[in-house]
């Protein structure tokens, strides 16, 4: 059903009954933004104004020096985020469109099987395998650094990136698979001439998902990487000193870990919308 069908409704209602709808709309917006706005206005307060009775008030003075101080101790860490969740989303983005390219059209024994299998790893809570993801890691000699979180990313990734595009795989005309054939293609000319180029809306949506996803990760990269590949989430946690905790500069720290993200999502959440549009057809 495309987005104008279900928009036709919504004309037949009168005006003033339109516009009411867009009433929880902004409350919901209202309310998600809300830390957004607690972190900007802490994160630009001097550290004298910082106390639960002013907490929602405006900065009598703007302070730049906090952001300043927060980027220089977490610049580092920022770099180590980028050099994990760009890897880990691009690679586990590609095994996900391979998976889903088979499971969707190429019939084999045991498909019915194997899919709901790699879709069990979506449900399998983080905490119940950190043991034996370490011993793993030691094993392969994976464990401290950037990698061996990579390859923990890239793992937890697959049944969410495999579901997605074989989800939009299925979507697409077999007749496609059926001409690549005729042309004599085989089963990897066929994915990757075919049907890799039509698939930029799956890829948007689980790119944005996985560096999302991994960029907020904190429970594996607390537990898989030593203090020189922390990525920025343990660094943020790390600031808080043992007795005085400078709240002002923790804002500012925690407003500059969330930028990458929220700028992901002002400029291709309009793509990640239509990418799960794109195979929300059949599945």
């Amino acid at each position: 059903m495309s987005t104008t069908a279900l928009s036709k409704p919504l004309r037949r209602l009168p005006f003033q009954w339109r516009h009411l709808l867009y009433l929880p709309l902004i409350l919901m917006s209202i309310f998600y933004l809300i830390p957004l706005y607690l972190m900007l206005t802490t994160g630009l307060k001097g550290f004298e104004e910082i106390n639960l009775q002013t907490m929602w008030d405006l900065p009598k003075s703007i302070r730049f020096d906090n952001f300043i101080a927060a980027f220089q101790t977490l610049a580092p860490y920022m770099w180590n985020s980028f050099s994990m969740v760009i890897p880990a989303a691009i690679i586990s983005s590609f095994l996900g469109s391979i998976n889903g390219f088979v499971l969707a059209k190429w019939k084999f024994r045991g498909a019915d099987l194997i899919f709901p299998l790699i879709l069990f790893g979506m449900f399998i809570p983080y905490q119940s395998i950190l043991i034996p993801l370490v011993e793993f890691m030691k094993t392969i000699n994976m464990y401290g650094g950037l990698p061996g979180l990579v390859l923990a990313h890239v793992i937890y990734g697959i049944p969410i990136t495999t579901l997605t595009f074989r989800n939009y795989y299925a979507s697409l005309p077999k007749e496609l698979v059926e001409a690549s054939r005729m042309d004599g293609a085989g089963l990897l000319g066929t994915y990757w001439y075919i049907l890799l180029p039509l698939s930029w809306p799956s890829f948007v949506v689980v790119l944005i998902w996985q560096f999302t996803s991994a960029w907020n990760d904190f429970l594996f990269a607390v537990v898989l990487t030593n203090p020189q590949a922390w990525p920025i989430t343990v660094a943020l946690n790390n600031m808080a000193g043992s007795q005085i905790i400078a709240w002002n500069i923790q804002m500012a720290g925690s407003f500059l870990a969330a930028v990458p993200t929220l700028l992901v999502y002002i400029f291709l959440g309009r793509y990640f919308l239509r990418g799960l549009m794109a195979g929300s057809l059949k599945g």
